[in-house]
């Protein structure tokens, strides 16, 4: 697999070639998922950081409330009453819009 990651080199002869500064607060980001497996459907909001890993790569690194990192919702996450992998990402707010349409 060819990585398209550009180093930051310390003591080369050369530039080191330019790469994009990112913003430094965190970007909010909020997501509603439906398990296709049970139809488990929950919401998550996320402060995403973009960070250097240790080859000097841009990662971006996903936190919840509290400030504890996760993994990235959109890749590895599972629904919490079945197991499963399989889901749907939607907007953020549509779990909790049709919840409040439900009959009651």
């Amino acid at each position: 697999m060819i990585s398209s990651c550009h180093p930051v080199r310390t003591g080369a002869t050369e530039p080191a070639p330019k790469v994009m500064t990112m913003r430094s607060e965190p970007i909010h980001e909020a997501y509603s998922f439906v398990c296709l497996r049970c139809g488990h459907a929950w919401e998550g909001a996320y402060d995403i950081r973009h960070v250097r890993d240790a080859a000097g790569c841009l990662r971006a690194a996903y936190y919840v409330r509290g400030g504890l990192r996760v993994p990235s919702p959109l890749t590895e996450n599972s629904c919490r009453v079945c197991g499963g992998r399989r889901m749907r990402i939607l907007r953020p707010g549509r779990v909790d819009s049709a919840r409040a349409d439900a009959p009651r």
